[in-house]
């Protein structure tokens, strides 16, 4: 895989992973549905869960491609506005747009 397509891969995997929190009602997407409804703490937990993993596969990614380079706390502040930003249209279609009925 070039680099650019792992750039993309990890970007289409951060757009998915930051959506499903807000897109299932099972606990860790895998878990029990949670009656009556998730909360939205255990949405945001899951949320940073998925940031972790995601970086996860992104360092593995970079490091098939040469050494990784070291990264600062402006490195992870960064990419976790970023990550938050692209879960934006599930919460937006979770709270806002999507009626209860």
């Amino acid at each position: 895989m070039s680099q650019t397509g792992a750039i993309w891969l990890v970007i289409f995997a951060a757009l998915v992973a930051a959506n499903l929190p807000f897109l299932s009602q099972r606990l860790a997407l895998v878990g029990p549905v949670a009656k009556p409804h998730k909360a939205l703490f255990v949405r945001l937990l899951e949320l940073v869960a998925l940031y972790f993993v995601v970086g996860g596969c992104a360092m593995l990614l970079e490091r098939r491609a040469g050494q990784n380079a070291p990264q600062g706390w402006e490195f992870y502040a960064i990419t976790g506005t970023l990550f938050v930003t692209l879960a934006f249209p599930g919460f937006i279609y979770r709270y806002l747009v999507r009626r209860r009925g």
